[in-house]
């Protein structure tokens, strides 16, 4: 169990503003002034931290005031407590009002270049106050942070079944080749009649690649990858050298050297907005009605 703090730092913490003022100041007047009370009443608050420290911490330097040892010790590790304190509690109101405060948004490796930018610019138009700190990262990182508190919403792309969410709705998933290639010219293409081709894909580890190699043992094979990258772009860029295919989701930006071709079947993934189990600020549940209602607008189909 964390120890309680001594009655004397109970008794000091209300007191610290006027020792920081007058040690600060070096005048009783001027420190008042800057407090902006009395002369007297600051004069009965620095007698109050003497008492409660039990030494003398100012001494008198002709119309000025100085500190002693103990007082120069005690300023020297007390210095900008108070305005630290001042700064916790400016952020704790800032974060309750839902006109400003900070928010922590995390979204997927294949959102980004546009739809992201874009659904943000959409609400800093509305809540220019509102802070925003970003993060873009693979599933499990985001599943992480929201689970220890470093983000408050997330768009993520499958959907966790252990945090609190909002269904979003689905990300197609196609067949890309180079334009040279044979399938360029379909419109249309069975996972099963691809057995034979090189493919290039995520690692074992991302979600992309799990689903492709369940949908490839659906289909009767193992696929036959050739190239691994956790980039989708360098992934895309492979691809349009004719290196090997891919499944993949639509990318944001065009790619002219790519053909995408339909998949026959379900090839989809679900795409949701969510929480973290603690309760969100004013800030926090302003973005997350906003993206609720206008993400999938922006996002790529």
């Amino acid at each position: 169990m964390d120890e309680m703090p001594s009655a004397q730092v109970e008794a000091l913490v209300p007191l610290l503003a006027a020792f920081e003022a007058a040690a600060g100041a070096g005048h009783i007047t001027r420190a008042a002034e800057l407090l902006g009370v009395p002369q007297s009443s600051l004069s009965r608050r620095l007698k109050a931290v003497e008492q409660t420290v039990g030494v003398p911490l100012f001494q008198p330097v002709g119309r000025r005031v100085a500190l002693t040892a103990a007082g120069h010790e005690l300023f020297d590790r007390t210095r900008g407590l108070v305005q630290a304190l001042g700064d916790a509690i400016d952020v704790v109101r800032s974060n309750a009002d839902p006109d400003s405060g900070l928010v922590r948004f995390g979204f997927p490796l294949t959102l980004g270049p546009v739809s992201i930018p874009s659904l943000l610019a959409d609400f800093h138009a509305a809540a220019p106050r509102i802070r925003l700190h970003l993060v873009q990262a693979h599933g499990s990182a985001l599943v992480d942070m929201l689970t220890d508190g470093r983000l408050d919403l997330a768009v993520m792309i499958p959907v966790p079944a252990e945090l609190p969410s909002i269904i979003l709705g689905h990300q197609p998933i196609h067949l890309y080749v180079a334009r040279t290639h044979p399938l360029a010219g379909r419109t249309e293409v069975d996972l099963a009649d691809l057995a034979g081709e090189p493919f290039i894909a995520n690692p074992p580890s991302f979600h992309l690649r799990r689903l492709f190699d369940s949908w490839c043992a659906e289909a009767g094979f193992a696929p036959h990858v050739t190239l691994e990258t956790t980039e989708f772009e360098t992934l895309r860029a492979f691809v349009a050298h004719d290196l090997g295919i891919a499944i993949l989701p639509a990318p944001e930006t065009p790619h002219p050297d790519l053909a995408r071709i339909t998949l026959t079947g379900d090839h989809v993934r679900g795409i949701g907005l969510v929480s973290g189990n603690h309760r969100p600020t004013p800030a926090v549940a302003r973005l997350r009605e906003h993206v609720a209602a206008h993400a999938m607008s922006y996002l790529p189909a």
